[in-house]
Formats: C-alpha cells, sequence, structure tokens
C-alpha cells in the first residue's frame, strides 16, 4: 500500500492485479478464476498460477457484488495521520455470495462517495449482506467499498 496526498492508503497495482483495479474503476467487480475447463477455482488475491492445478491460464469472473460481513474492526487509535480526522471508522472483511471463500477487505459505507466514518459502528453486525459500490481514491484507483443492502 502506498499513502497518496491525504494520508490514506492506496493500493499498490502489480501486474496480476491490474486487472481487478481496471474492472473496477469501471464498476464491476471481478475476480480471477482459473481458466483450465477441469478447474476453475476462483482465486483472490490474484496470482499468476492457480494454486490447486498449477496452470498459469485465467480469466476474470464478473461477480453479484453482494456478500456478507464476514468480520471487522474499529481501529483505536487510528495508527496512520490520514485515518484521524475519520474515526470511528470501520474496516470490514466481505465474504462473497458468489464466492464464499472469497473474502474482500474494505469500508462499509452509507453511499459511495461518503466518508470512511459514515456508517455508525453500532451498526455494524457479522453476517450482515452487503452489496459493493465504487469510489474513486486517486486518479486511476478505484476501490470497492460496501454498503448495507438493507439500510
Amino acid at each position: 500500500m502506498d499513502t497518496i496526498d491525504s494520508g490514506i492508503l492506496a493500493p499498490v497495482v502489480d501486474e496480476d492485479g491490474a486487472p481487478f483495479w481496471e474492472y473496477a474503476a469501471r464498476g464491476e467487480l471481478r475476480i480471477q478464476a482459473c481458466a483450465d475447463e477441469d478447474c476453475g477455482e476462483l482465486r483472490f488475491p490474484p496470482r499468476p498460477c492457480c494454486p490447486h492445478c498449477r496452470s498459469f491460464d485465467s480469466e476474470w469472473r464478473r461477480m453479484s457484488g453482494r456478500g456478507r460481513i464476514w468480520s471487522y474492526v474499529l481501529p483505536h487509535p487510528p495508527l496512520l495521520p490520514g485515518y484521524a480526522a475519520q474515526a470511528p471508522y470501520n474496516a470490514i472483511v466481505v465474504e462473497l455470495v458468489d464466492a464464499p471463500r472469497i473474502r474482500l477487505v474494505g469500508n462499509l459505507v452509507s453511499g459511495p462517495d461518503a466518508p470512511l466514518n459514515s456508517v455508525h459502528p453500532a451498526r455494524l453486525r457479522i453476517g450482515a449482506p452487503v452489496r459493493v459500490t465504487f469510489s474513486p481514491l486517486t486518479p486511476g484507483i478505484t476501490v470497492p467499498r460496501w454498503l448495507l443492502e438493507r439500510p
């Protein structure tokens, strides 16, 4: 992770993960999958070789963008100065409905452009249904964030 001018962490885009960020910029949640016809396993984070069959063939499958909160944390105190003004904020782990073994880390927010502290901590629940939204973080980087299905 790199920090941007505001002190917020930004992802480091590498060759394996670049398609994930390109799809996110288009508002699509896609997960890398093995393209071997006998395997087809989804994998995240992206990597060059399938850990199941060792194939180097891959494709990017579109997900519904729906999931459930698998875990969460409320950082206290904020560890980086860029986050101090947004405390208390959350960091959540989302288990995808389409791929229960795939879990993504992000933030639960009240809207696509809402700040990280826009959802009161008391509203966080393990198992709560969420759906993805996409927020531009810097020019060229759009990150997935999460909205409650039933706010």
